[in-house]
């Protein structure tokens, strides 16, 4: 693990491997560990994972909004030395962070890939509801995020229950949101909230870009990544079946092989066709 200092705070970010970066951007309210279904990729592709301001081993600094996020990922960048433009991969509101990296950083990106997220701003009825989810964090603690989104992070299916590490899944997911700060919850909800609008933004967008949703996303379903399909110059989109909001961690073999193959394809990454 690497601790790598900003003006403000510091962020803690893990790596794995060589080769071509990956940046792995993780959602909310979670941290690096979602992605531990990628260390396989570290075979083929230099990962790199931080905590997010605010979340994980990071310092105790709340994220102030996205486009600071899509900052601090790129001073991660740097700190590394990473000076050839990276895969930048983010899930949810990883994401939403990416996709201010390929808007505002265009020459630190050389393939997107977008995972169980939007284009779209939050609409009011959105916005209100994170409202009144951070007033209740404030009163009742974290353990309310954790009812409150557990159920919808991932696929309902009688299939995708009865897999056999759901219940791993879960307690992860459940360990990870409790130990996330309060203060750190309240300001990611607003910053959410307050997110602009990128379809627009994502039209100017051309390098190669990789879709990804579960087919059972109750929070970003599937018709928000094929409304984003239609805007970005060259994209491609995947609906992994069994899967929520968590694609890369409900089904990783599957999420890892579509990585590979998009860089094989598009990026001309030369040791992806060995993960076969």
């Amino acid at each position: 693990m690497h601790l790598v200092p900003l003006s403000d705070t510091q962020l803690a970010v893990h790596t794995r491997g060589s080769g071509l970066p990956l940046l792995l951007l993780h959602g909310f309210p979670l941290d690096h560990a979602m992605w531990a279904g990628q260390d396989p990729l570290a075979d083929h592709l230099r990962l790199i994972v931080p905590d997010q301001r605010g979340f994980g081993r990071s310092g105790g600094a709340v994220p102030e909004s996205i486009p600071q996020l899509a900052d601090d990922a790129v001073a991660v960048l740097d700190a590394l030395h990473v000076s050839e433009p990276a895969i930048v991969c983010g899930l949810s509101m990883g994401g939403y962070v990416a996709q201010h990296i390929a808007a505002r950083h265009p020459h630190r990106v050389r393939a997107l890939i977008l995972v169980d997220t939007k284009l779209e701003a939050d609409t009011p009825e959105a916005r209100a509801g994170r409202r009144d989810l951070a007033a209740k964090v404030e009163r009742l603690g974290s353990e309310i995020v954790a009812e409150a989104m557990i159920p919808n992070l991932l696929a309902s299916s009688a299939a995708a229950r009865e897999a056999p590490q759901r219940g791993e899944i879960e307690a992860g997911l459940r360990r990870t949101i409790l130990a996330t700060p309060v203060p750190t919850i309240v300001a990611a909800l607003a910053a959410l909230g307050g997110r602009p609008d990128m379809v627009e933004a994502m039209r100017q967008v051309p390098v190669p870009t990789l879709l990804v949703v579960g087919a059972e996303d109750a929070i970003t379903p599937p018709e928000c990544l094929e409304r984003a399909e239609a805007v970005f110059a060259a994209a491609r989109l995947l609906i992994v079946p069994q899967c929520g909001h968590m694609t890369p961690l409900e089904s990783p073999a599957v999420f890892n092989a579509a990585v590979l193959a998009f860089l094989w394809e598009q990026v001309g990454h030369s040791a992806a066709p060995a993960a076969g």
